[in-house]
């Protein structure tokens, strides 16, 4: 038996049961419209489930129950003990019916062909007289309980004397096939169980009584009373680690797993299959690709998936929105498929999965894809963004553009989309309870949609940590590892890359971000202290190491959430009670990454905050990249121009030809030494080890600039004071009470490599 029917069972037996009350009420008092009205809406919904499921002959009995109600909600009849004893027997025939589907799935051979005639008879306003069906069909159990008023003078009518039985013949065989008849259920009336009729505690531990409905405040109030234990909990344990009472001790660990077992069940019971929200979307759906002339299938695994209801109320409209979007925008019209060379019909694929402690979910069409360039396009016609901030991005980068407020590619208004409003929306409703988003496209092919939330927001394991004199929990979903390092090698271990502190992982550079610091809660830990705690994490998918002064235990922790004074502070997600008292808050792994620019590719707060600033006045102040290019030159560039900061070993580098390169990211970087193109500098050492180095990219290609040194990051109101052409100069500007020159990049560029730049790009620079 399928969940849909089960539940239709659990609904419906919940129904009949409250019919009985009500009808009986109804007899008593025939005006009262409101018991009346919900009798016809209680047998209504039972037509339209059985309907919806299939069970033609439930459907038909409730059919007719309907419009007797009808006519009676109506005026047209008044309400009397015959049709009260016909409503009564339809309600035990449904009952009859919902037994059979539980044991069979179907609602059994029994003919109510009687029972329909009786109640349209009444229905018309006739008499209600007793019914034989002329032919027989086994009376059902159930049935045994239900028997018509005058049953006894019917059966005596109709009933012949039976023959002796001889030798030869049976009971059975001896019994004429007449003397069967089947009477129709008009009235309920007591009847001695027979051997034949199984008593109704048969379906005692059927699925209506293995299922309670619950108040969802009831649940939610529960779930608070189990947070509260919890914390007891975690207090008693704290407690427990300062005594050596072995009783005390063993009644502790009870109380721990007791708890926990409890936690466990109580969460279970807010939890939700995901295929409660999107049962919804294939109507959306059709709704919206008839709307659109569009053809469109969905396909949903997964759809067992649970999750947290809090959790699955917070994800409906963004989840509503993606598929739309992907109706809309992303699958392409029939005429357009088939030239494209795919099928008329477009899919859109959802799956949702349990990984690491989170629920996985996944939106994918295979449509048209993202335009990257039209994205890019629609961003700077709408001012959101600058031709320069856009020319520095990547293509991830660039698709993360359609969640900046205010942004659409659609050319018009429709009551679909084009209003500029909605995948923001959708970013931030998901970052709210914990999760993540993520887009990947491919032109011509489709787009991914990747969603990565939590499975509750209640109780959740978290690691405590300590620093700057604070307790602070991390949630372990972020968690990847821990790392500590003390003498010889703390103090040798953490490398500066441009001043920004790292520390090689395997092999790998892992960024860190020291906890004192980005909290400015008190001295920053350095790499000379005697220990160092690295808490390796992972945001957006980049890790980074943060660096605590303590690392204390895991506990399970209540979440609970912040003032609305700090609900604007991106570094903390929420707070928490610990064992003696005091409360603790919870880091928001995400904001704190953000917040230290340590998410290298993934930087939407940044693209956010530069589109923020574009749509204010034009500010005279210039971000600068402050250099020496050699001996006896100070220089600066914007840090739009600036892709990476990089540092080479000369070790790394090769040559090809007569230009100098290293290998970087799978590719060949080539290399060009800025002195060597600036009149009356003196050239870098080739003895200068690691080599510092400006990335700059355009148009996919990119070229390292290597400088003397890199001195600082300023923000300036730059007026130059001396113009200069040509020679790499633009002109000179003072800053910080020096003069510097403004570096051309574009002529050292075209002066060391004149085929960087297409021919077109390079008469008009020039």
């Amino acid at each position: 038996m399928d969940d849909i029917t089960k539940e239709f069972l659990v609904e419906s037996y919940e129904n009949l049961d409250r019919l009985d009350r009500d009808l009986v009420a109804l007899e008593k008092d025939p005006h009262a419209k409101d018991t009346l009205g919900s009798i016809f809406r209680t047998i209504h919904t039972l037509k339209g489930g059985s309907g919806f499921l299939g069970f033609g002959k439930l459907e038909a009995v409730a059919h007719v129950g309907e419009n007797l109600l009808s006519k009676l909600r109506d005026g047209l009849l008044v309400i009397n003990p015959e049709i009260t004893s016909a409503l009564l027997s339809t309600v035990d025939a449904v009952r009859a019916m919902l037994g059979e589907i539980e044991k069979t799935g179907q609602p059994g051979e029994n003919d109510y062909s009687g029972l329909i005639e009786l109640l349209t008879r009444l229905n018309d306003g006739k008499n209600a007289d007793p019914i034989v069906a002329p032919t027989a069909l086994p009376t059902p159990p159930c049935a045994a309980a239900t028997v018509v008023v005058d049953v006894v003078e019917t059966i005596t009518k109709a009933t012949l004397p039976a023959p002796t039985p001889t030798p030869a013949t049976t009971p059975e065989a001896a019994m004429p096939p007449v003397a069967k008849p089947v009477v129709a259920p008009v009235a309920a009336a007591p009847v001695e169980p027979t051997a034949s009729a199984e008593p109704t505690e048969t379906r005692s531990s059927g699925v209506s009584d293995s299922t309670i409905r619950v108040d969802v405040g009831l649940l939610d109030k529960l779930m608070n009373l189990v947070g509260e234990l919890v914390l007891a909990r975690n207090q008693v344990l704290q407690f427990t680690s300062q005594r050596t009472d072995s009783a005390f001790l063993a009644t502790s660990q009870r109380l721990n797993l007791i708890t926990t077992e409890l936690q466990g069940s109580v969460m279970k019971t807010r939890m939700q299959p995901i295929g409660n929200v999107w049962s919804k979307l294939p109507r959306v759906v059709r709704d919206l690709a008839t709307a659109c002339g569009k053809q469109v299938r969905i396909e949903m695994k997964g759809k067992e998936t649970e999750l947290d209801k809090t959790i699955i109320e917070a994800i409906k409209d963004p989840l509503t929105h993606i598929v739309r979007n992907s109706a809309d925008h992303g699958i392409e019209k029939p005429d357009v498929r088939v030239a494209r060379g795919k099928p008329e019909e477009g899919c859109l694929k959802m799956r949702a999965y349990h990984e690491g402690g989170q629920v996985n979910i996944e939106i994918n069409d295979d449509g048209g894809g993202i335009d990257i360039e039209r994205v890019k396009q629609k961003a700077l016609q709408r001012g959101l963004l600058t031709n320069e901030h856009i020319s520095r991005m990547s293509d991830h980068e660039a698709l993360h553009l359609i969640f900046l407020p205010g942004f659409s590619t659609a050319e018009k208004i429709t009551n679909v989309s084009g209003r500029g409003v909605g995948m923001d929306v959708v970013k931030t409703n998901i970052e709210k309870i914990g999760g993540t988003v993520d887009l990947q496209s491919q032109p011509g092919i489709g787009t991914t949609i990747k969603i990565k939330i939590p499975l509750t927001l209640a109780i959740i394991p978290a690691l405590i940590v300590t620093s700057g004199g604070d307790r602070f929990a991390i949630p372990q979903v972020s968690l990847l590892e821990l790392v500590r390092m003390e003498g010889e090698q703390a103090r040798k271990q953490i490398e500066f890359i441009h001043g920004a502190p790292v520390y090689r992982l395997r092999g790998q550079l892992l960024p860190l971000v020291y906890l004192n610091r980005e909290l400015k809660i008190g001295p920053e830990s350095a790499s000379g202290q005697d220990a160092i705690n690295i808490v390796v994490l992972q945001a957006d998918g980049h890790p980074f190491g943060l660096v605590v002064d303590e690392i204390n235990d895991t506990e399970e922790i209540v979440v609970k959430p912040l003032g609305k004074q700090l609900k604007g502070v991106a570094s903390f997600a929420g707070a928490t009670i610990m064992g003696d008292g005091r409360v603790a808050l919870i880091l928001d792994v995400l904001g704190i990454a953000q917040g230290a620019s340590v998410v290298g590719e993934v930087r939407d707060r940044s693209i956010m905050e530069a589109a923020s600033q574009t749509r204010k006045a034009a500010d005279p102040r210039q971000t600068l990249l402050l250099f020496d290019a050699g001996q006896g030159s100070r220089m600066a560039i914007p840090l739009s121009m600036v892709a990476r900061l990089e540092e080479f070993p000369k070790s790394q580098v090769e040559r090809s030809g007569d230009q100098e390169v290293v290998r970087y990211r799978g590719q060949i970087l080539p290399l060009i030494r800025v002195s060597n193109h600036i009149p009356a500098v003196t050239a870098v050492s080739m003895e200068s080890d690691p080599m510092q180095v400006v990335v700059y990219s355009e148009q996919g290609r990119s070229v390292g600039l290597v400088v003397g040194r890199i001195n600082d990051i300023v923000q300036e109101t730059i007026t130059v004071k001396r113009h200069a052409h040509g020679n790499g100069i633009f002109g000179s500007v003072v800053i910080q009470e020096k003069v510097t020159d403004l570096l051309d990049v574009q002529s050292i560029i075209r002066a060391a490599d004149p085929s960087f730049y297409p021919k077109t790009h390079a008469s008009t620079a020039a």
